[in-house]
């Protein structure tokens, strides 16, 4: 039950952890930085050691998102890191040169309201060298974090063949069930009860009675596993169970919304809009 209550109230947990986690950063940087001036006796403002650190604290707030959604879409496993590493390398990079530019406008901002100007002596190297600490950091703790989710809500795989020579339980090209491992226990789930299906990276979440269970797929891999006749791509991201439509709502620009009967609604691009009709899925209102 534990579990499940964290996964209710995740997307909040995880949005307050990185606003905390940023003002403590801020606060406790900027503490240790006023002792490293005062020790160094130099003539720095308390405001000025402040702009340095919050500059840098919500410039790394700002820039989660992003960071958040390129480790999703381009995640790293073992058999992948190799071919993801150059892609890493340039987004370190990019990460630094975004990092640099928010905190110096924010700084430059400051001190004009001060009065004064803000000098940056522009030695990309070490805030490069910085930068890519801070970013190596969080991309390890976002694939712990994800990684540990995944545990939590249960990650769906192929049912693979015996170890001996007999044939496979389930033919892969056209399974029937999905096997999900869920905090050490396994578990069957019937093809036929996925509602929906929802691309995220490389995994396809699939949804089952308000159960999500990542399978490490894309959609497209999965699309070609399932029935045609009772699974419909609806959108570049979404795929539907044809059986759990409810209605669809056409929109003025040519797409649809979905309505599944669990009250869910699936956007509907308008290239696989007439599929879906012809398809005979749901009543148009």
């Amino acid at each position: 039950m534990g579990a499940e209550r964290y996964l209710r109230i995740r997307r909040p947990v995880e949005v307050g952890y990185w606003l905390v986690s940023c003002l403590l950063a801020a606060i406790g940087n900027t503490a240790t930085a006023r002792i490293d001036v005062a020790r160094a006796g130099l003539d720095y403002a308390p405001w000025q050691v402040a702009s340095w650190e919050v500059s840098s604290a919500l410039s790394v707030l700002a820039l989660a998102p992003l960071l958040v959604g390129f480790t999703a879409r381009w995640p790293v496993h073992l058999d992948t890191w190799m071919r993801r590493l150059p892609l890493y390398v340039v987004a370190s990079v990019v990460w630094s040169m975004l990092h640099v530019a928010l905190m110096l406008g924010m700084r430059k901002l400051v001190y004009a309201w001060h009065g004064e100007v803000y000098a940056f002596d522009w030695a990309l190297g070490y805030e490069y060298i910085k930068d890519a600490r801070t970013f190596l950091g969080l991309v390890v703790l976002l694939h712990v974090y994800r990684a540990l989710v995944r545990r939590l809500q249960g990650e769906a795989s192929l049912l693979a063949a015996p170890d001996d020579d007999s044939a496979p339980v389930e033919p892969v090209e056209r399974p029937s069930r999905f096997l999900v491992r869920k905090l050490g226990r396994e578990f069957l789930v019937a093809a036929d009860d996925i509602e929906w299906v929802q691309a995220s990276g490389n995994y396809a979440n699939l949804h089952v009675r308000g159960k999500v269970y990542p399978l490490r797929s894309t959609l497209a891999e999965l699309e070609s596993r399932l029935d045609p006749a009772r699974f419909l791509r609806v959108h570049r991201s979404h795929m539907v169970n044809v059986e759990r439509i409810a209605s669809i709502e056409p929109l003025d620009s040519g797409d649809a919304r979905i309505y599944l009967h669990d009250g869910t609604v699936v956007p509907c691009s308008r290239r696989h809009r007439e599929r879906l009709k012809a398809a005979g899925a749901g009543a148009l209102r």
